[in-house]
């Protein structure tokens, strides 16, 4: 945490000497080699994963930030949840950090150091209710990374879903309470997994954790690959005795946040619901005299165990299984069975669901313990929020789905955003300052923004309907009907639409040029993710189960089959609408932004690959952020604190100025130095041209502090 000399490179990159790719990555790469993972962009923190525990960490680190201007110590997380902070109860304005970068960048770390960072420096009068509350904020990441995360290609801990947390201060600025949004869960997850990677972390914790006897209840075996689920990753198990204390540390959390002991049980009796659901295998069998055959169960005991974890009839979990009731015309109600490929989409779509709602049921369960109590504004005052976005970043994988397109219109969103805020806070300080603004060239992308969201002809309008025409309606179709709309458009093209370029696939691949770089999307199964069918049968099943946990997950199984209801929303739209809200909600904040880079594929330490990074500070915007950030000045400094740093290269302001201002002595010293010609003076801050006047204003005051101290030495001991 020591100070940082220049042989640690530029700790700011508005500093260097030229905005450029090469510029950029050499200094970044300096640092990262000097163990410096941090880097500011003026008030934006740029956060390499070291892939190692470093000392940066505890409360020594935090003591040296608290209460700090950001620019008076190294880089650091700290120092930005610590503006975040001050800015929310200084000015009482609501805050938000925003935390992006791809997967395995370290977001998820980021967003807890800043947690631990609050919790720390709240709350010194010992309130038992805002120690209640930090509790549960910081045990609540663990139960949701239990549910939520899971090992993949790229990452051992990888977030599979979006995740905004409000926490509410009084106006002590003490935490009073807190609210967790969560976006677009991968349960696509539950069914099955790339090759080297796992399913959610919760059910293994559950097959290595629970005592004997209750995964004998569970009817379960400690052994993962006996689970067609889980199976996939049986293999890459951690080792037990992790998994286990794993385990452990979900069941503490869970207890402090103030799970019952009795929903605890439920949760895990839904998880090995869902194991079990994914060994069920239809088998159709000949009928004589009977041209359609019949659907069984193969392994009838696999219903049993379904039907007595979720609370529900025999029976009916066997008749969900194997048909579907249709209602036609009037109050009459057919059923109509299965075929074999039917039956297996139907459990497939079942347990997604049942997963999802779980998920969702552990979020509100956290939320309604954290919501804040009894607040009357005229009694406590005005409460603030500091939000905190850890969301996915830009994805490109071999093949794209659905779930990318939503990923990375996600990031073209927060993209805009991040762009215009920071344009918006340049302009008004140069406004407040009283300096002419520069006009900056950048890569606006509303353009990418509208091809996915524009009504009626945006990717998302144009698959909405196609999922609501009658018939037939493929893929293909979708895609069809994709080049119609967006033959000429700059950022899209097709195989149909650019016939020699073999890199897409007729009839399943289309691209979309994205502010971070050209992906290709396959359509295959756009039009069933966006449906997100489940059958009504299975909603009114779980509904009238007799574990009151499981109920409240499906209330929408109480409506009565005949009843005429609007078509639900698709995936597609409710994502959409959660951004626009989630950036309307982030674009009324103050923000801060912290730009997370993963340094290699191999989450080794001490290596950054330049290729891989050079690539992540394209997609994030990086090089766009310094030319914004500089508009022409790279540096500027409020008067007083140019002086106390500079004053002794000048004879006029050395040991203390006589002049009428701090700004007549700062003018007074740049034109001793010969540099008035590189400065703008703002009514309180000193704005600097060029890096070079700052490093020879830095070489000065070098060769003078030596002299100085031992003037000093020879005053003190003579």
């Amino acid at each position: 945490m020591d100070e940082e000399g220049p042989e640690c490179g530029k700790p700011d990159f508005v500093l260097l000497d030229q905005v450029t790719m090469e510029d950029f990555m050499e200094n970044l790469k300096l640092r990262f080699e000097k163990g410096r993972i941090y880097t500011y962009i003026g008030e934006v923190l740029v956060s390499v994963n070291p892939y190692q525990e470093l000392p940066l960490y505890g409360p020594e680190a935090i003591a040296k930030y608290q209460g700090r201007e950001l620019y008076e110590r190294p880089p650091h997380l700290y120092a930005v949840a610590n503006a975040a902070y001050r800015a929310m109860k200084r000015r009482s304005r609501d805050t938000c950090i925003v935390i992006s970068g791809e997967s395995g960048a370290g977001k998820t770390e980021a967003s807890k150091h800043i947690m631990q960072y609050i919790a720390a420096v709240t709350n010194p009068s010992q309130r038992a209710e805002v120690d209640r509350v930090k509790d549960v904020l910081l045990k609540s990441t663990c139960v949701l990374e239990a549910f939520g995360n899971a090992r993949t290609n790229r990452n051992h801990n990888s977030s599979r879903f979006g995740k905004y947390m409000d926490i509410n201060f009084d106006f002590k600025g003490d935490p009073i309470g807190g609210h967790i949004h969560s976006y677009l869960l991968e349960k696509s997850r539950v069914l099955k997994q790339h090759v080297g990677e796992r399913n959610f972390h919760a059910f293994y914790q559950v097959l290595r954790g629970c005592e004997d006897t209750e995964l004998r209840n569970l009817h379960l075996q400690r052994n993962p690959a006996v689970y067609n689920f889980t199976r996939q990753g049986a293999g890459l198990n951690a080792l037990e005795s992790d998994e286990r204390s794993h385990y452990l540390a979900v069941m503490e959390a869970m207890r402090v946040i103030g799970f019952s002991a009795e929903e605890v049980r439920s949760v895990h009796r839904i998880l090995a619901a869902v194991l079990h659901l994914g060994n069920i295998e239809f088998v159709e069998t000949e009928e004589a005299g009977l041209e359609q055959g019949h659907l069984e169960v193969a392994e009838e005991q696999l219903v049993d165990h379904v039907a007595e974890l979720t609370a529900t009839p025999r029976e009916l979990v066997l008749r969900c299984l194997l048909s579907r009731t249709v209602a036609s015309g009037g109050r009459d109600l057919i059923e109509k069975g299965h075929t074999a490929a039917e039956a297996s989409y139907a459990r497939d779509a079942c347990a997604k669901a049942v997963y999802q709602r779980l998920f969702e049921w552990v979020v509100s369960r956290i939320n309604s313990v954290m919501e804040t109590r009894d607040r009357d504004p005229r009694r406590d005052g005005k409460d603030t929020v500091i939000g905190v976005l850890d969301i996915y970043g830009f994805e490109v994988f071999p093949v794209n789905s659905f779930e990318q397109l939503c990923i990375n219109y996600c990031n073209e969103k927060l993209q805009q955003l991040f762009i215009q805020l920071i344009l918006k806070q340049e302009q008004e300080e140069y406004q407040r300052e009283g300096i002419t603004w520069q006009t900056v060239d950048y890569f606006n992308n509303a353009t990418i923004v509208e091809l996915v969201e524009r009504p009626h002809r945006g990717v998302l309008a144009v698959l909405d309907e196609a999922c609501s025409a009658a018939g037939t309606i493929t893929d293909r179709i979708f895609l069809q009907s994709l080049d119609t709309h967006h033959r000429h458009h700059p950022h899209y093209t097709s195989r149909q639409l650019c016939p020699t370029d073999k890199t897409m696939e007729f009839g399943r691949d289309f691209r979309i040029k994205h502010y971070a770089g050209d992906v290709t999307y396959s359509v295959e199964g756009f039009i069933d993710k966006n449906r997100d069918h489940l059958f009504q049968d299975f909603k009114r099943l779980m509904y009238n189960s007799s574990d009151p946990t499981l109920r409240a997950m499906w209330p929408d199984g109480q409506q009565d089959i005949t009843e005429v209801t609007k078509r639900p929303l698709t995936a597609g739209t409710l994502f959409k609408n959660s951004m626009v809200a989630l950036v309307e909600n982030l674009a009324s904040k103050e923000p801060f932004y912290v730009r997370c880079i993963k340094p290699n594929e191999d989450k080794v330490a001490s290596r950054l690959d330049e290729d891989h990074c050079r690539h992540q500070v394209a997609y994030l915007g990086l090089l766009e952020n310094v030319r914004v950030r500089r508009a022409g000045f790279a540096s500027r400094q409020p008067y007083p604190r140019f002086l106390l740093r500079y004053k002794m290269t000048c004879e006029y302001t050395w040991p203390n100025h006589l002049l009428g201002s701090d700004k007549a002595a700062v003018s007074a010293l740049l034109e001793q130095h010969g540099l008035q010609g590189d400065v703008a003076f703002g009514h309180t801050k000193l704005f600097i041209r060029s890096p070079q006047t700052l490093v020879t204003l830095e070489q000065s005051r070098a060769r003078l502090i030596p002299i100085i101290v031992l003037l000093l030495q020879k005053i003190l001991f003579t």
